[in-house]
């Protein structure tokens, strides 16, 4: 049985644009999926450039799941980027020491939102903008240039700044029923041979599959 290989960053011969993300993250902080791919025609492999403020200091993580699809121009903005807002001024002065550092603010004084977490089989559109602490579900769509600040549910479309829910993809049975299915956790031998089934939209034909 033919199948792409998912420890091959560039699955599509002749066609480096596309990069299996997985194989060339290198920070631990950073967890990718098989098969997720991120498609850039200047740097595919780079995609670490836009993980932003991801400071190791901090200790937050990017997740994302398997069979995601990634945008050129996608950004994770992490919590590194936030400033302390409890005082009148958010002005990082401690930052440029020389005495300033005086007023460096205790890590619980800084907003922190947790790790950034996308499901499986997501769509991330070009030049979209994920926020802190974010939580996508499963099967969800994220409209081009879409600023998304809060979590995303499950096989919802959401677009615009700030990210609205634009409909949800299938009625809620379905949506449990897929959930429940996982696909994306079969076995590669698996989903090769229901590929039709996946793509598809009878529900009762993927609940069938072997």
């Amino acid at each position: 049985m033919q199948y792409p290989d998912a420890n091959n960053p560039h699955p599509m011969e002749g066609f480096p644009q596309v990069c299996f993300i997985k194989n060339t993250v290198t920070n631990p902080n950073i967890i990718i999926g098989d098969y997720t791919y991120y498609d850039d025609l200047e740097d595919s492999e780079n995609f670490e450039r836009n993980v932003l403020y991801h400071y190791p200091f901090i200790g937050d993580k990017l997740i994302i799941g398997k069979f995601c699809a990634l945008a050129t121009g996608v950004k994770f903005i992490m919590n590194g980027a936030n400033h302390q807002m409890s005082g009148f001024s958010t002005y990082p002065f401690n930052i440029f020491g020389s005495g300033w550092e005086r007023v460096t603010p205790k890590p619980e004084e800084l907003p922190f939102k947790g790790d950034t977490v996308i499901g499986n089989d997501v769509w991330i559109g070009y030049e979209a903008v994920i926020m802190p602490g974010v939580k996508i579900g499963d099967g969800a769509i994220v409209a081009a240039k879409s600023v998304v600040v809060k979590d995303v549910p499950p096989y919802a479309v959401v677009g615009g700044n700030p990210a609205s829910l634009l409909r949800q993809r299938f009625p809620d049975e379905i949506i449990d029923a897929l959930l429940e299915i996982a696909w994306w956790n079969w076995d590669i031998e698996k989903i090769t041979r229901n590929l039709e089934k996946i793509v598809g939209a009878d529900i009762e034909a993927l609940k069938n599959c072997a």
